[in-house]
């Protein structure tokens, strides 16, 4: 997939989805726990989100070219919903277009490295404990979705 152009095909569409799995990958290495297409809120939808261990919140969202970054007008939303906020895209994006107040991560398919940390800004605490409680039930029920993939359409209220 070429970042400049914009490719739209087939192969494109997997990218991000593999650079979800890179930058995954490097998280857990890093003991972050990670949930990729997280609904923190109706209308949202991050990319990957991560817990680590003294409780902060990241959120990444990955971008494959051009045209998916200038498509993406809710990434703003998203900031009150973490302590940090990063791009991960691969060695060929052109990163000149991302804004130097969040954080950049290059990644493949297979791994990743944080290229420029995301400033910190703390969430506020009563919508820190509602994150955390829907982090949790979320890993659960998908857990439980792998376990018994029945159970999830016959029991779990809409959200």
């Amino acid at each position: 997939m070429n970042s400049l152009t914009g490719d739209n095909s087939i192969e494109a569409r997997k990218a991000g989805p593999l650079l979800a799995r890179g930058v995954c990958r490097h998280l857990l290495q890093l003991d972050f726990t990670v949930i990729e297409e997280f609904v923190p809120e109706r209308g949202l939808r991050v990319d990957v989100i991560a817990l680590g261990p003294k409780g902060e919140f990241w959120v990444v969202e990955c971008k494959s070219s051009r045209a998916d970054f200038q498509a993406d007008s809710k990434w703003q939303g998203y900031l009150p919903w973490c302590d940090r906020y990063f791009w991960a895209v691969d060695g060929s994006f052109p990163i000149n277009l991302l804004p130097l107040e969040t954080g950049l991560i290059l990644a493949d398919s297979y791994d990743a490295e944080i290229v420029r940390m995301g400033p910190e800004v703390k969430i506020a605490p009563a919508r820190r404990k509602k994150l955390t409680q829907k982090f949790a039930r979320d890993a659960a029920r998908r857990l439980q979705s792998y376990r018994d993939p029945g159970v999830a359409a016959i029991s779990y209220p809409q959200a």
